[in-house]
């Protein structure tokens, strides 16, 4: 098949990755230098709608594999369905799931899906009524898409009124904080959990952990993730049937009973609690990052006509193929992210951590140079590697990250600890 990816991080180089491996032939745009070594790469941006649509005309595609979230928000799944273009990624009304907060939360009350209580509010009176009724630890969520800042886990009030105030007030995330989400704090342990849908079935993918916080022993801001681990032993046989039956499936006859037909992957951030209960944190419309990376390491079967039968209403029967082996990603980030990253220093040592056996390092921001390779972005790499159990995957991904150097390089080192335990 010819398949365009549209997007150029992370998790569209492992998308790439995967399905060059067998033998399609892959476009990206925009792409990344890492990218651009298993696909052709075109320059339109990943939010241009109609240079994707006139893209994927003209290079005649079998597919278009959207990665970020923001051009299914903009409505490039309805534009290429307009041209009939099958496209793996929900409508602009099914990403409402990922580009409204308030959306989802909402949506999860009408279908009884398990979920934190909540209140939306647009001024600071709403949010101290919110604070009135849940008490001092709660998060705070921009409403609309923040490309991952937009979530602040709060252990007061204080805190909570600050995040609140820095969004509808000061309005430092734009438009994403017009309206924000005051939630009650939930505890317990987090995870991933992808599945493939047609609209109507699903194929569940293995589940995935990862460490949002930007330091060492889950402390500092909360970022677009840190690193994951696949398969985690937060979820087991029972959660995951749970998720399935409670979560998933309620999910997707939910949207199909509100006339929204939804295909592609739905992501369910979960919280685990103490007694094996599965909360929604929220929902993602796409391919998560870094949890993808792993993903799609691990995946053995083609991943092509799964995408396809998402994008076309025929998911094929069963499940995908993983192997058994446990895959550890490491984020390697730029100095001073997730609030200010630096841009332009040197990155060197890519080769040889991928000289190494069970390794991929996953382009997530770089850019050419001339002949140097710079970082472009505050989440840098994405090294990925497989074990045969998570301590052989952490050291094996931590030894080439090791190999890997720039200036004021950051990462953290116990990603896959959780799983140890």
């Amino acid at each position: 098949m010819k398949i365009l990816v549209v997007g150029g991080g992370g998790r569209e180089h492992a998308v790439a990755w995967a399905l060059r491996r067998h033998g399609h032939a892959v476009l990206c745009a925009p792409g990344n230098p890492g990218i651009g070594r298993v696909a052709e790469r075109l320059p339109v941006a990943a939010e241009d709608i109609d240079g994707q649509v006139q893209l994927a005309v003209e290079k005649k595609v079998d597919l278009v594999v959207v990665g970020p979230e923001a051009p299914l928000v903009l409505g490039l799944a309805d534009a290429l369905a307009d041209r009939g273009v099958p496209c793996f990624g929900p409508t602009r009304k099914g990403a409402q799931l990922e580009g409204s907060k308030s959306f989802s939360k909402e949506f999860f009350a009408r279908h009884g899906i398990p979920s934190a209580e909540f209140f939306s509010c647009r001024s600071m009176d709403e949010v101290e009524r919110a604070l009135a009724h849940l008490g001092d630890s709660v998060v705070v969520k921009a409403d609309g898409l923040a490309a991952g800042k937009g979530v602040v886990v709060c252990s007061s009030a204080r805190e909570a009124r600050a995040a609140a105030r820095r969004m509808l007030v000061e309005r430092e995330l734009g438009a994403a904080g017009e309206r924000v989400v005051v939630e009650q704090r939930l505890m317990g342990r987090e995870a991933s959990i992808l599945a493939l849908t047609d609209g109507e079935r699903i194929a569940v993918l293995p589940p995935a952990e990862d460490h949002k916080a930007v330091f060492d022993g889950d402390l500092g801001p909360n970022t677009g993730g840190m690193g994951v681990v696949s398969p985690t032993n937060a979820v087991s046989a029972a959660i995951l049937d749970r998720v399935r039956a409670e979560v998933l499936l309620p999910t997707v006859r939910g949207l199909a009973s509100e006339g929204i037909v939804y295909r592609g992957v739905l992501y369910a951030g979960l919280m685990i609690t103490s007694d094996g209960t599965p909360l929604v944190l929220e929902y993602n419309c796409r391919l998560g990052d870094p949890e993808a990376e792993p993903l799609f390491m691990r995946w053995e079967d083609d991943p092509a006509p799964w995408l396809l039968g998402a994008a076309t209403g025929n998911l094929p029967g069963g499940e995908p193929c993983f192997s058994p082996r446990t895959a550890a990603c490491v984020i390697m980030a730029a100095e001073g992210y997730p609030a200010s990253p630096r841009s332009g220093d040197e990155i060197e040592g890519i080769r040889e951590a991928e000289s190494l056996s069970d390794v991929v390092v996953f382009h997530s921001g770089t850019r050419q140079m001339g002949d140097r390779l710079v970082t472009a972005g505050g989440r840098v790499l994405a090294v990925t590697a497989l074990g045969d159990d998570v301590d052989a995957a952490r050291a094996r991904a931590y030894e080439a990250a090791a190999m890997i150097r720039w200036r004021g390089v950051h990462y953290r080192r116990d990603i896959g600890l959780r799983d140890r335990r």
